[in-house]
């Protein structure tokens, strides 16, 4: 593989060092072009494929490693942690040559087991890319099915990704997954752009849950409701079904983000007496919570005499 560029920043330099002493260690460490790492940490039999924005690593996970490290590594299973360099959707020759040099070579067939997880650009990744490892299992948070201007025009977020190619080799990720043997599409059917990617996965293995109202950051309100490992536990060992986790994702009431978003749409909807009611039902259940106390007084001075 060509090596990666390498980056400016001595504290970068240091950490990615660190990945490869680790991949020496307990698995490979490769550079994919200049935008694209990949880990491998070996463990178990069940492989979790995971892909994310590599400065979103560095920034913002406290040990820099890719997500879910820690919580795969606790489980006993395989990671193979994918990172980008910026927003590129993985649309690189090298990352392609990398899926296609694991597929020949047998890697996923060493695996009982093998998950692709992924939010957002990640998802898209982990569904375009379980092509393959036909019959694995795939956890798709909001995902994008492509952003092909002649497929999706109506996609008016990621403009810095418009000019990359989404056609041919691991390209349209809902044609890419009908060879995986289950596809969990967690997507916010009030979200329309969501929802319209959505729609164009349609195979008979793939599994829709509607988290309503959650928007696009779903994967951050189930971190913050406590739930994002015991859905994906359930996603990997196959016992995920919609009664279940419907009853799982009845914690985000709780949820301080997911209880203000609420109220802001019940107000931007002119709704102000549900709006009301909803401050009262939250105080009730919170000791603290300012900005609903001051939604209702606002609410109830403005409500007619």
């Amino acid at each position: 593989m060509n090596a990666a560029a390498p980056p400016a920043d001595p504290d970068r330099r240091a950490w990615l060092e660190k990945l490869r002493c680790i991949g020496r260690r307990e698995g490979f460490f490769e550079e994919l072009g200049a935008d694209h790492t990949a880990l491998y940490v070996a463990r178990g039999d069940t492989l979790i494929v995971t892909f994310e924005n590599l400065d979103h690593v560095f920034e913002h996970h406290d040990n820099r490693m890719p997500w879910g490290h820690a919580f795969v590594s606790s489980q006993g299973w395989s990671m193979l942690g994918l990172m980008a360099h910026g927003w590129t959707w993985y649309r690189d020759p090298a990352v392609f040559a990398f899926f296609d040099y694991l597929a020949a070579d047998g890697f996923f067939a060493q695996f009982r087991r093998v998950v692709f997880y992924g939010a957002s650009m990640g998802a898209y990744a982990a569904c375009a890319f379980s092509a393959a490892a036909p019959g694995a299992t795939v956890i798709a948070i909001s995902p994008q099915a492509t952003l092909d201007r002649t497929i999706a025009p109506w996609e008016r977020r990621y403009r810095a990704a418009w000019r990359r190619d989404f056609t041919g080799a691991y390209g349209y990720a809902p044609a890419q997954v009908q060879a995986a043997h289950r596809v969990h599409l967690f997507h916010d059917p009030a979200a329309p752009l969501d929802a319209m990617h959505a729609t164009l996965f349609d195979g008979p293995n793939v599994a829709k849950y509607a988290c309503r109202f959650a928007g696009h950051r779903i994967a951050s309100l189930w971190m913050a409701a406590g739930i994002l490992k015991p859905v994906v536990m359930e996603c990997v060992d196959g016992t995920l079904t919609p009664p279940r986790f419907y009853r799982m994702a009845r914690a985000r009431r709780d949820v301080p983000r997911y209880q203000r978003d609420l109220l802001d749409r019940a107000r931007a909807m002119g709704r102000d007496t549900l709006a009301a009611r909803y401050c009262e039902a939250v105080l009730a259940r919170r000791e603290a919570a300012p900005y609903f106390a001051a939604a209702l007084e606002e609410l109830r001075g403005s409500a007619p005499a």
